[in-house]
């Protein structure tokens, strides 16, 4: 399902690869989905977006694309097509994605920017494309823009992917094509659009701000995975890569973002996929 909002004077669109039910293990090593039934009758506003009838998690991948001024922007690339991966569902994938973002209007040439909240599989796959044996960039005249310590982590130590070649099929390439900026975690794309560190899913991890118009939205990237974290923030993911930090950065910015007004819009969370954000017990809900 593809959806739009506007901020001030900016639109932001997804554009999903994939939206599907989820295993609550596949995020939570410990939560079965009698636990995720059981925290959505303590949080019933989980239901019936977020969480199925039978405790599956309802999950997307998306790539979200910002129209502000002159920048045309995606953030977060997918999984990607004919990339090698361990997950069976990911592996060699040959789906419609960039046909659909094309078909809309979007050509990959009219990206004047992309940006990755962070370097993880799932985000940076349409960072390149297979052309006659190679991986080009699929955004050829866009700055691609990786997080100085996000970068230098997964460069430093690419074993870290269990084996995917991901830094060297979706982020080198772009380094190697002359297109990669490494920018600081504070860094500004434009007077809408900027960063806010948001660490511990991964060393280097940004959320995307957007404000205009004395509008805001955040894109949260994968400091939070599912709605379920925003009724309960103790809970990480198995994925993070300091669940203490992660945990400790969810604490931080929810009270800021928490205010009614910004526009939440979670990077795997499924359709509505966005709202706002109240207090709500020990944790919070996303009005939607």
């Amino acid at each position: 399902m593809q959806l739009q909002w506007t901020v001030g004077s900016v639109a932001i669109t997804s554009f999903p690869e994939s939206e599907t039910p989820t295993s609550p293990r596949f995020l939570f090593r410990d939560l079965a989905k009698a636990g995720v039934l059981e925290r959505a009758e303590a949080a019933p506003w989980l239901r019936p977006h977020f969480v199925s009838k039978d405790g599956y998690l309802l999950q997307k991948i998306q790539c979200l694309v910002i129209e502000a001024g002159d920048h045309r922007i995606a953030v977060d690339t997918c999984v990607g097509n004919d990339k090698s991966r361990n997950n069976e569902l990911w592996h060699h994938l040959q789906g419609p994605f960039l046909d659909d973002l094309t078909g809309a209007g979007y050509g990959p040439e009219t990206f004047t920017h992309v940006i990755c909240t962070h370097l993880h599989v799932d985000h940076v796959g349409w960072n390149t494309r297979l052309i006659d044996g190679e991986w080009v960039p699929t955004f050829p005249n866009a700055a691609y823009l990786f997080v100085d310590a996000e970068y230098e982590h997964w460069k430093s130590e690419p074993g870290l992917f269990d084996g995917e070649d991901v830094f060297g099929d979706s982020v080198a390439p772009i380094v190697d094509a002359g297109l990669a900026e490494i920018v600081p975690p504070d860094h500004r794309v434009s007077d809408e659009v900027s960063f806010q560190a948001t660490v511990g899913h991964t060393p280097g991890h940004i959320s995307v701000v957007v404000e205009s118009d004395g509008e805001r939205a955040i894109i949260t990237g994968d400091m939070v995975h599912s709605p379920l974290q925003l009724a309960d923030p103790e809970l990480s993911s198995m994925f993070d890569t300091d669940s203490d930090q992660a945990r400790a950065t969810r604490k931080a910015v929810f009270p800021d973002w928490a205010d009614g007004e910004t526009l939440v819009i979670g990077t795997h969370f499924g359709s509505p996929t966005a709202g706002t954000l109240r207090p709500d017990g020990n944790g919070y809900r996303l009005d939607v």
